[in-house]
């Protein structure tokens, strides 16, 4: 699941991640285009890999995790191959938002956030979709499920492997 410590970095990642920090060098306006790189050859940004930047270029942890943390496109745990986003907003709850969720969470053992064991989805809940029409919506890799029922959950993520 979600777990910091779940994936071990290997040498040849280490490796890799040693020529991306060369590539970019040591200046601070380098520092976000450094990080997209690792995070599209990783899927993610440890704290270990963050930590690694700071030594290797002279900025400061704080200011790394900083971005890092503050940057949405960023991620410090590792993400499945498919984003599944439950609303939860007044609308999509009332209408049965709430127990999509809790099917997922059940049936995957998932809390928003986490990536499932085997990498294949990571699950999170959204606010709004801004299509309350709609609800209850899910959304899995940005196609949109309009009036979902638990049942169709099953039926929906079947399609993603």
């Amino acid at each position: 699941m979600g777990d910091l410590n779940a994936v071990k970095i290997t040498q040849e990642q280490w490796e890799k991640i040693d020529a991306i920090i060369q590539k970019h060098g040591s200046s601070n306006g380098n520092i976000i285009p450094l990080l997209e790189e690792i995070q599209e050859y990783l899927g993610y940004i440890p704290v270990e890999v963050q930590e690694e930047i700071s030594k290797k270029t002279g900025i400061s942890k704080n200011h790394i995790y900083g971005i890092v943390s503050f940057y949405s496109y960023f991620t410090m745990v590792p993400r499945g191959r498919h984003r599944i986003q439950v609303c939860l907003g007044t609308a999509c709850y009332v209408r049965g938002g709430k127990l999509i969720a809790e099917k997922i969470e059940k049936e995957y053992g998932l809390k928003p956030g986490e990536c499932t064991k085997d990498g294949r989805f990571t699950y999170e809940t959204a606010r709004c979709f801004g299509a309350c029409g709609l609800a209850p919506v899910m959304v899995v890799d940005g196609d949109i499920y309009s009036k979902v029922e638990v049942p169709m959950v099953d039926e929906i993520l079947k399609k993603y492997k």
